[in-house]
């Protein structure tokens, strides 16, 4: 069985094509670079995992509850259409909700793993080079890992939604170097981490836990390269320039906050798209979703150094300008621990169970040891 017969809708032509503009770039410097960056390279080596291996995916999901949410998360929950859906129409909705999500997660995935590549190319310095090319294969794994979860534990996708596709479009398209940076590393894998946090922190789960914890792990490191490699470059770039980056940048926020809700999901199930939009709109849940969505972005944006005077009124507007005080490396570092722990925990009751199997071992052997001898 192929993808394309699990897909909700018919996602079209099965590859896409971005023109590919800009230049490739060597550099035949070969001294240490930058010692930060070559720190974060060596960490990014020293963190490659195996998802076949590190994954428990013996753990089973329930397709029609695959995160354990609350039903009043649901943009429906507690209206008519609620009431008139069945059991089944709502084990349904449940799956679909996860279905998208974790689609979207999976296409950002691999548009991440492209525009790593894509770094690796363009970016003048070796340095940068060397930890893109980590970057690009911790996102193979993400990529394996969430086709995996929704091939094998849900058993539907949905295509790449038209919003998402487009800013990764942008970000490819665009001929300078920084902007896969700017496009990927700050505006979606900040959504990507704030969504997949969200998600971590309120999952009762042990498999998706599992995905949504180590993913974010590498994630961690990939948000740190774009902050220091930006951070660099932006120092010396003209206003005019700091300009055209910021107006990227709050075009891309008011697209993730205003169209990546999923309503296609209400449209499923015969919900009238405007409909739909509003019942979104107004979702409580996902009224605090948009927020923390730019939980892990705005502060980043603030660090590299796009803080003019018109973005930070889009993001009044958005009502989230105060997210630019928080501390980035807190929440990275909470991460790293909380993958760390996952795993701690998880080695210790594997520990413990071979423990017990040993002593049963043991005293099946004594008690046989102590039986009379058959004569």
């Amino acid at each position: 069985m192929t993808t394309r017969n699990l897909y909700a809708h018919d996602p079209g032509d099965p590859g896409w094509t971005v023109p590919a503009t800009g230049a490739a770039r060597f550099s035949w410097e070969y001294d240490d670079g930058r010692d930060r960056l070559l720190a974060l390279y060596q960490k990014g080596k020293d963190k490659q995992w195996d998802a076949e291996k590190r994954i428990d995916w013996s753990l089973p999901v329930d397709p029609y509850d695959p995160l354990g949410l609350p039903d009043d998360n649901m943009p429906v929950y507690d209206t008519p259409y609620w009431g008139k859906m069945s059991g089944k129409d709502r084990d349904e909705l449940r799956r679909n909700y996860a279905a998208w999500q974790f689609s979207q997660f999976l296409h950002g995935e691999q548009g991440a793993m492209v525009c790593a590549a894509r770094i690796v190319e363009s970016v003048p310095d070796l340095d940068a080079k060397f930890y893109s090319a980590t970057q690009t294969m911790d996102e193979a794994r993400h990529a394996e890992l969430y086709g995996r979860f929704l091939q094998e534990k849900i058993g539907l996708v949905y295509p790449i939604d038209d919003n998402l596709q487009s800013l990764l479009g942008d970000t490819l398209r665009d001929s300078r170097w920084d902007m896969p940076y700017l496009g990927m590393q700050v505006l979606i894998e900040g959504l990507a981490l704030a969504a997949f946090g969200m998600l971590r922190d309120v999952t009762d789960k042990p498999l998706p836990k599992q995905i949504l914890a180590y993913v974010m792990q590498d994630e961690a490191r990939h948000v740190a390269f774009g902050r220091m490699a930006l951070r660099d470059y932006y120092r010396q770039l003209s206003r005019a320039e700091l300009r055209e980056r910021e107006e990227f940048v709050i075009e891309g926020c008011y697209l993730m906050r205003d169209r990546l809700r999923g309503e296609v999901v209400l449209t499923d199930f015969g919900i009238p798209e405007a409909e739909a939009v509003e019942l979104s709109e107004h979702s409580e849940y996902l009224r605090v979703f948009r927020k923390l969505l730019f939980s892990r972005i705005v502060p980043c944006v603030k660090d590299i150094g796009l803080w003019g005077e018109r973005l930070q009124r889009a993001y009044v507007d958005m009502g989230v300008l105060e997210l630019g005080d928080a501390s980035l490396d807190l929440l990275m570092a909470q991460d790293e621990e909380i993958a760390e722990q996952l795993d701690a925990e998880r080695f210790a009751e594997e520990e413990a169970g071979r423990r017990a199997e040993v002593a049963e071992a043991i005293a099946r052997g004594a008690g046989g040891d102590s039986g009379t001898p058959e004569t």
